[in-house]
């Protein structure tokens, strides 16, 4: 257990990183020290290795070795003075929501009890992930586990799988984190869920439809509520090519075809017996167009930001439909104005 001195512990509060590439990702690293840079405080639970398409996969009642890699403060160049931003890093051998799970549900406590991260960052990924992606992608499940957490969250992805303009990726996270940052207590209010309200103004109210819907006077603060609370993340996408603008989007369409590839080690892809090996990998993109869709905001070179509700539709804490479009269709610069103070 280390416990901070008070030199240690930054006013504005601490950022909880993870990903689903792996620690040693360049598109982590590179996040990290941007991050680190300017000025944020910074706690890392990341899989040791990629953990690519495991959405919220998690491993139950299987040991996983957790690792210090201080190492990796010299090697990626960070700043080893503490008062100006502290760094921890750790490796978890598991999977993304492993790496949340542990980090909020008792891990921090142990290791470090002073520190209370305030906003949880899963990214940036290698590689897009849009419309259906978010289905699979382990870099969107982990901020989902945190929402199911009641932290707010960020997925973040860089939406090609060329390191060539990645440094894009970088730049849109940190505004975006910054923008958040903003209307963020530094202490979280509902980490673990000390109290669950159904009847909050955000919530649905399924199966019941009201003309007016509770948070209709407030749309904005009930927004906000709900992304402090983890009932809605951001998922983030950079284009290679983005040209600094921004759109607030919906999941868009978008189809993996011919993803099946059999092995070449069997002549003529004839089965051998009963057995054969395939393997799902190479697939063929299309793309429909959709109105504010995060696909062709990707294909416009913006920056897609997409508010998505954490839980599914019907749970009690699922957000209401209505105020999920009303975000849609209001939007500051691009941004989703309710970021905007």
């Amino acid at each position: 257990m280390t416990s901070l001195s008070n030199d240690q512990k930054p006013e504005a509060g601490w950022l909880l990183l993870t990903n689903d590439d792996g620690i040693e990702a360049i598109g982590f690293r590179l996040l990290v020290q941007a991050l680190h840079q300017a000025g944020h405080a910074i706690i890392v639970f990341a899989p040791a290795e990629n953990q690519s398409a495991t959405g919220m996969s998690i491993n139950l009642n299987t040991s996983m070795k957790l690792r210090q890699r201080s190492d990796l403060i010299s090697e990626w160049g960070l700043c080893k003075d503490d008062s100006a931003a502290p760094i921890h890093l750790y490796e978890l051998h598991g999977r993304p929501c492993d790496t949340v799970i542990v980090a909020l549900d008792g891990g921090l406590q142990r290791l470090i009890p002073d520190i209370e991260p305030r906003l949880v960052i899963s990214g940036v990924n290698l590689g897009p992930n849009l419309s259906q992606d978010s289905l699979h992608s382990g870099t969107m499940g982990a901020a989902r586990e945190a929402g199911l957490y009641g932290m707010p969250a960020i997925a973040t992805s860089f939406a090609s799988f060329d390191q060539e303009g990645i440094e894009n990726a970088i730049t849109a996270t940190v505004e975006l984190v910054e923008l958040a940052l903003k209307i963020l207590p530094v202490i979280p209010e509902n980490r673990c869920r000390p109290h669950i309200d159904i009847t909050a103004k955000h919530i649905s109210r399924w199966p019941e439809t009201p003309q007016h819907p509770a948070w209709e006077s407030d749309p904005i603060s009930a927004l906000r509520t709900a992304f402090r609370h983890g009932e809605l993340m951001l998922n983030l996408n950079v284009p290679p090519q983005w040209d600094g603008t921004w759109a607030t989007t919906r999941l868009g369409l978008r189809w993996y075809r011919n993803a099946v590839m059999f092995d070449e080690g069997s002549a003529d892809g004839e089965i051998s017996g009963e057995t054969a090996t395939f393997k799902i990998a190479g697939a063929q993109i299309y793309h429909d167009p959709i109105l504010l869709g995060d696909c062709d905001a990707v294909a416009a070179n913006k920056a897609s930001i997409s508010c998505m509700p954490t839980w599914p539709q019907t749970h009690p804490l699922a957000l209401d439909d209505k105020l999920l479009t009303w975000a849609l269709d209001f939007s500051d610069g691009g941004t989703p104005n309710w970021l905007v103070e």
